[in-house]
């Protein structure tokens, strides 16, 4: 039994956990309020959107304060938040298996190597592996003349935007490929028809501008193009790269809206984190991601650690299907 000196330390302890876990609460509370409403809103709400699984941690941590502090407003307030989390962790998007025969069986490889620094990375694991298509993303200058040098025996076929730094891109291929246009945007996606066992592939790569304070109307925009890409497109359709976008966006929900499927989701890998490398797959976002057209099923998803890189390396196994 505490005496009455203790007592007032006692309330402003109770009162400082409440105010605490409320503003724990408060912050939460508006990342998920943007989720329900199927919205990104503003920064910082799309950077917290891409961490959304993680997000139990403060609402945990507040729950533990409130209970402490015997306010039953909060524990409510609490387990409303951990539901509602729990409901969204779900993956999002079409599953299922395609119809129609298979018709040929191959491996698709994207990787983004951060200003071409992990180009030696990514041809050892492109060497290791042996991928039929490569989607790299930042690959400047100096990167596409050594892909070019060390793989183009291997993968003679190609279709690249040039540029320095964050803006340059490439797609290798075992198949041949024809010109496609590609989409518009502040670093380089390039796109290529291939011919996979007499079929025809429409390949495009994806790397938007990330959600970056300042830059998320860019961000927004150049997602809406590949969305428009994604709904305009008939046939077999890969979309591959790093968009700067997980499941937990509005932006890229709209692209699986399409009826595009993500292939990591598909082999049962759809919240293994690809980046920030360095902390995944402990913590982090899967922002790198394969998406098919339904005429694609996915046998597995793994993700690859590259030295002198952020982001993870997506290998995955899929199957292209003939329609009936």
């Amino acid at each position: 039994m505490s005496s009455p000196a203790q007592r007032p330390a006692r309330r402003e302890r109770r009162r400082a956990g409440i105010r605490i876990a409320a503003v724990l609460f408060a912050g939460v509370s508006v990342v998920m309020g943007c989720r329900l409403a199927d919205t990104d809103g503003i920064t910082p709400v799309p950077q917290f959107l891409a961490f959304l699984p993680w997000l139990v941690a403060p609402t945990a941590v507040g729950l533990a304060l409130v209970l402490l502090a015997r306010w039953w407003p909060g524990v409510v307030w609490s387990v409303v938040l951990l539901g509602l989390l729990a409901w969204f962790i779900e993956p999002y998007g079409k599953s299922g298996e395609p119809v129609g025969p298979a018709v040929a069986s191959f491996r698709v490889l994207t990787s983004n190597v951060e200003f071409g620094q992990a180009t030696g990375a990514l041809t050892d694991a492109v060497r290791r592996e042996r991928p039929d298509l490569v989607f790299v993303q930042e690959c400047e200058y100096t990167c596409d003349a050594e892909l070019k040098r060390t793989l183009g025996g291997t993968y003679p076929h190609r279709r690249a935007v040039e540029g320095g730094g964050s803006a340059g891109s490439v797609i290798l291929s075992r198949f041949p490929l024809k010109a496609a246009d590609p989409i518009p945007g502040t670093m380089g996606m390039p796109g290529a028809v291939a011919e996979v066992r007499g079929h025809a592939v429409r390949l495009q790569l994806a790397h938007p501008m990330p959600p970056l304070p300042g830059q998320v109307d860019v961000w927004k925009r150049e997602l809406g193009r590949l969305r428009d890409f994604a709904a305009d497109t008939s046939g077999p359709v890969l979309l591959a790269g790093d968009f700067n976008a997980s499941q937990d966006h509005a932006a890229f929900r709209r692209i699986l809206d399409t009826g595009l499927r993500d292939a990591a989701r598909l082999a049962g890998d759809d919240r293994t984190p690809s980046w920030p490398a360095r902390t995944a797959p402990t913590l982090g976002a899967q922002i790198d991601h394969v998406l098919l057209s339904a005429d694609f099923s996915a046998q597995t998803a793994r993700f690859l650690d590259l030295a002198d890189t952020d982001h993870r390396a997506l290998l995955v196994t899929i199957t292209l299907h003939v329609r009936p």
